[in-house]
């Protein structure tokens, strides 16, 4: 795997954070050293998704990025006629997503598709992973989005949204910030690379509150929407159509 130095070197000038093709060639590793509790997420959620899929229903994976959620949904959902869609607007993810797929082994089938999660059509739902991805949405085209995936679940789906998020108050908030950073360090990160890494995802990826995506959740339609899963400032809601 290799190691995630992008932002090892100073800058003179920091630019935005993109999903391009060198971010792609160390990605694995940079999400293992940047999001505290992501191998441990990564099963809870085919777990949950095995028990709410629905037989001869989709399975969406917006925002795949390499697939490692789809590869735990095609493992863990055994109903009959399930099919994944995995859906990524970076060509250099799709096109290396397709080569790991390929060498993954048997499961379920699964559509790679190259486009944009904000046009991506979601029907005959069961199952909806926004793994870390909701976060880089612009925030005009949110409530839109979630949405559309209300109305394409089927009755007892579901949507998994794992985000970075916000605290309120400003105290607790730069407390898990720290401790975000720290954990950071911990995996060999220095505080340049921290601060270059920061400044590249001002304005990329921009977090709100537990109660936002909460409230943006309801007002869809679904039923509940609980916090299952907390690492630090990263949370995961399960969302229950």
């Amino acid at each position: 795997m290799a190691q995630d130095t992008i932002y090892a070197a100073e800058r003179p000038i920091v630019a935005p954070f993109a999903f391009d093709e060198q971010v792609v060639a160390v990605f694995p590793d940079m999400i293992a050293r940047s999001v505290p509790g992501y191998e441990l997420l990564l099963p809870l959620i085919g777990q949950i998704a095995s028990r709410y899929a629905q037989p001869h229903s989709r399975c969406y994976d917006l925002g795949c990025s390499l697939g490692a959620v789809t590869q735990v949904l095609r493992q863990r959902i055994q109903k009959p006629g399930c099919r994944i869609t995995a859906v990524d607007n970076s060509r250099a993810m799709i096109e290396k997503c397709h080569h790991i797929l390929a060498r993954s082994g048997n499961g379920l089938p699964v559509d790679l598709v190259e486009a944009d999660i904000c046009q991506t059509p979601i029907v005959e739902a069961s199952v909806v992973v926004l793994n870390f991805t909701f976060q880089f949405v612009p925030p005009a085209l949110r409530d839109v989005l979630i949405q559309r995936i209300y109305d394409g679940l089927l009755p007892g789906g579901v949507l998994i949204l794992s985000e970075k998020v916000v605290f309120e108050p400003q105290e607790l908030d730069d407390l898990l910030v720290t401790l975000h950073h720290d954990f950071k360090r911990a995996n060999g990160y220095s505080d340049l690379e921290i601060s270059q890494k920061r400044t590249a995802l001002e304005n990329v990826l921009i977090s709100e509150t537990v109660p936002q995506h909460q409230a943006r959740l309801l007002q869809a339609g679904f039923a509940s929407a609980d916090l299952w899963f907390q690492a630090f400032n990263f949370v995961s809601l399960l969302a229950i159509k």
